[in-house]
């Protein structure tokens, strides 16, 4: 039977009006980048910072796509995971991301006891992993990893920062000589805590502390009693520990219970900068204790930094209090949105318009290009990566961390001293329930 011709002009217009939707909808998705994002939204490590960095990466996100999306013209399409707090939930999310989702790019990741085996599977599969919160320096230190970022700092400088601290102020502070200063390390003991511990023996032995006990536990322990009582035994006159929550509420009250004294704890990160949910729990009993973290960039002299960033700071600042009600924003917060950042202001762009596209090796190529001198972020560091070839390939080498003390119930920076906001009180006050 003859098709008419207002049947053939009907079927043409059918399938120019198909044609023009399904052009539409690749337009859209062309235009539109997927980016997992990946943090333990549940679980004990939530309250332990993930949370927080999770929000600023939402913050980092939305702020670029209000901006016009990365270059102005690519939106950001966050696919969320949660890794649960648990390494098993977090390879096989990270897997779902890749496989079912077809995600080239993961940005993320809390635990360093995840992010260790996640930047094998990311390296392997050759898709990017950008670390913005784990710490551990083994996630990277001689796997010469080409598609695994990390703008964060590693957990060597906590070391660095914990030993050099005690040297400078010992004598002035202490009236005694830093070889006479006794220090105990006590520290989970996941590629975190492990890390954190290593470092500070390390750099507290090339200042001439005296380590007098060095002791790992499970962060799921349901006891530390026999930790405390080792610690007293010890003698110790500071305290360093790396731990996440619960472990830190448990070690406190234990510590409190068996009349435990020191003149000084130094936190590691984690749990320690979640200082609400120390407060809520021991409220002025943690005045004065110190900790060792990214700063949160609130703190920073807007002046001493490019222009551009105390503005950046200041919404993050604002958007962090409306959406989640908190008196002070916690480092976690800055950690995820400062790196988020760089991933999509610095890297992508030029992974776009330098090499081609949003691929794993164009993105790969474009990070070994970033090049930010200090003060070019909100954490007040620069960030340039180390190459292939070295043994921290991937982790910047520009990072630096801070010693800051609760001042309060507000946090002040007592270290590096060209940049403190105010003179660090050391040892504890006698008015702390923990004064030795």
């Amino acid at each position: 039977m003859p098709t008419s011709r207002r049947t053939l002009l009907k079927g043409t217009a059918a399938a120019a009006g198909v044609f023009s939707l399904d052009w539409t909808r690749a337009q859209a998705q062309a235009e539109t980048v997927r980016i997992g994002v990946i943090y333990d939204l549940s679980g004990p490590f939530a309250a332990g910072g993930s949370v927080a960095s999770a929000v600023g990466a939402e913050i980092a996100i939305d702020l670029c796509n209000e901006k016009g999306g990365i270059g102005g013209k690519y939106q950001v399409a966050p696919v969320k995971a949660d890794s649960q707090s648990k390494a098993d939930v977090a390879i096989n999310e990270v897997e779902r991301l890749i496989s079912q989702e077809t995600i080239d790019i993961i940005d993320g990741v809390y635990s360093s006891a995840h992010a260790v085996p996640l930047a094998a599977k990311a390296e392997q599969q050759k898709k990017i992993l950008w670390i913005t919160t784990a710490v551990a320096t083994a996630v990277f230190k001689d796997k010469n990893l080409h598609y695994v970022f990390r703008a964060q700092i590693h957990s060597d400088q906590y070391g660095q920062a914990f030993a050099s601290f005690i040297a400078e102020h010992a004598k002035a502070r202490l009236a005694i000589e830093p070889k006479d200063v006794k220090v105990a390390l006590v520290h989970e003991d996941g590629p975190y805590g492990v890390g954190v511990a290593a470092a500070d023996e390390a750099y507290s032995r090339e200042a001439g502390l005296q380590v007098v006990l060095k002791e790992g536990y499970s962060a799921s322990a349901p006891d530390l009693s026999a930790l405390v009582t080792k610690i007293k035994r010890s003698g110790a006159d500071v305290i360093s520990h790396a731990g996440y929550n619960p472990d830190i509420t448990l070690l406190l009250r234990q510590a409190r219970e068996n009349g435990l004294r020191f003149k000084m704890l130094f936190g590691a990160g984690a749990g320690y900068s979640q200082l609400d949910k120390l407060r809520a729990t021991f409220g002025k009993d943690i005045d004065n204790f110190c900790n060792i973290d990214p700063v949160p960039a609130q703190l920073l002299d807007p002046s001493k930094l490019a222009p551009g960033i105390g503005d950046l700071t200041r919404t993050m600042v604002e958007r962090y209090k409306a959406k989640t009600g908190a008196t002070d924003v916690p480092p976690h917060c800055s950690m995820g949105f400062n790196q988020t950042w760089v991933l999509l202001d610095k890297v992508l762009p030029a992974a776009k318009e330098k090499y081609g596209g949003f691929d794993p090796e164009s993105v790969r190529k474009a990070a070994l290009d970033v090049d930010i001198p200090p003060g070019g972020t909100i954490q007040g560091y620069g960030v340039k990566f180390f190459p292939p070839g070295t043994p921290l390939s991937g982790q910047n080498e520009r990072s630096t961390p801070v010693v800051m003390q609760n001042a309060g119930e507000h946090i002040s920076v007592v270290w590096p001293t060209i940049i403190r906001t105010q003179d660090p009180i050391f040892p504890l006050p006698k008015s702390s329930i923990y004064a030795a």
